[in-house]
């Protein structure tokens, strides 16, 4: 079975609200068996929303819309949905009834307004709302079984769980489409695919895709199965194979973070660390304290964004600084390896590098970091140069990554 998701709201469509009802209706299907081959996003527009409908209907067995069912003037799904059907708006009693007393239990007055939402096409079925207002709507019109729920999260949420996933369920057979994610770092997303092209062939099962997000790229497995068993079995398969294949550069799965992966090994092995930061501002730090129980492998770390406050704190010598200046690799690895002593962690990391968009010089320009590790046996220093184009934010985040994931392969052995 192949879905359609249609998003209604101008606010999505100017991106003034970030959509997401989509995505969270994607993987619920996806765990029934049902693929979404296309999501659709449209204004309050009545035309417009009764177009998308009207092509879902044609090409999918199953719609599932969500907004525009609310009291206001810009809420035009339910005059859409009857334009399409070719039948007229009527008041729902039972719908009048559960809109009233939702406002008696709240002991007040239903504006007047509110009576538009008990509005449902003759030969529809409403769908009740078990968190607010707006009733849904299910109608069934040439190929698909449509349904219309509201926009808020929430309710939207229940509606589904509620009154949606059991009309479906008997109409999968048992399939199930199972998703499995592998995050990985340090390879580009060209040199990751020709190690996996053959995965990725769009004719087999599971279907393997990437997609890339600040230097990390994730592996998306899509097993279907008869059942939920078979499907869990061919997503482990594939799972097993691109670990085997991709070795090291694999650092997580499902939702797990390059923070969570580094915070997994240290406690594993029962390893320590300490952070001397110039450029990041503490950002290393954060996300390593950001995972619950770091408190067993994080010691404490220094802020020594001024050149006195690296002499100060981390007895850098000011003629070291005067020499190479502060972002240079003597410094970095002067920083890491008096904050690995003073600190008495196993590892130590620092950060000095030019974040921008001011500060760069033609010898010394924005995007050059250094990223030090101490260890017991010494210290590896290493010069990024990130590029003069990315925003300070994308520096510090990227110089960030890199630096946890220096660790995670010294703890990996590398």
């Amino acid at each position: 079975m192949q879905a359609h998701l249609l998003s209604i709201g101008t606010e999505l469509v100017i991106g003034q609200t970030v959509d997401t009802n989509a995505p969270w209706l994607a993987q619920r299907l996806a765990e029934m068996g049902i693929e979404c081959t296309r999501q659709v996003t449209v204004g309050d527009d009545r035309q417009a929303i009764a177009t998308a409908v009207s092509a879902a209907a044609d090409e999918a067995d199953v719609l599932i819309a969500t907004g525009g069912l609310g009291p206001t003037l810009d809420d035009l799904t339910r005059f859409a949905v009857a334009d399409v059907l070719g039948a007229e708006l009527a008041i729902d009693e039972a719908s009048l009834a559960a809109l009233a007393a939702f406002f008696a239990a709240r002991r007040r007055a239903m504006p007047e307004a509110n009576r538009v939402q008990a509005l449902i096409p003759r030969g529809a079925t409403p769908l009740a709302n078990a968190c607010g207002t707006a009733p849904g709507i299910h109608a069934p019109h040439r190929r698909a079984a449509m349904f219309f729920l509201p926009g808020v999260p929430s309710e939207m949420r229940a509606m589904f769980e509620n009154e949606v996933r059991p009309r479906l369920a008997g109409r999968t057979g048992g399939r199930t489409i199972v998703q499995h994610t592998l995050h990985t770092f340090g390879l580009p997303e060209s040199v990751l695919g020709e190690q996996i092209a053959d995965l990725m062939r769009p004719d087999r099962n599971p279907h393997v895709g990437t997609s890339a997000a600040d230097l990390v790229i994730s592996i998306r497995i899509n097993a279907a199965g008869a059942d939920a068993a078979e499907a869990r079995r061919l997503a482990a398969e594939d799972a097993d194979e691109i670990r085997r294949r991709l070795g090291s550069a694999v650092f997580g799965e499902q939702g797990e973070t390059l923070a969570e992966a580094v915070g997994r090994l240290l406690l594993a092995s029962g390893r320590t660390v300490s952070t001397a930061e110039s450029c990041t501002g503490g950002l290393v730090a954060k996300r390593l304290t950001d995972v619950s129980g770091s408190s067993g492998y994080f010691g404490q770390g220094f802020v020594t964004y001024a050149n006195e406050a690296k002499t100060r704190l981390l007895a850098v010598p000011a003629e070291l600084i005067a020499r190479h200046g502060a972002v240079s690799r003597e410094v970095a690895e002067a920083m890491a390896v008096t904050c690995r002593r003073f600190s008495g962690t196993d590892y130590a990391i620092s950060t000095t590098g030019i974040a921008g968009p001011t500060g760069g010089t033609a010898e010394k320009p924005v995007g050059l970091v250094y990223l030090g590790l101490a260890t017991e046996t010494g210290c590896a220093v290493r010069e990024l140069r990130l590029g003069e184009t990315l925003a300070r934010e994308a520096i510090r985040d990227r110089t960030a990554k890199l630096a946890l994931n220096l660790l995670r392969l010294a703890l990996l052995g590398q």
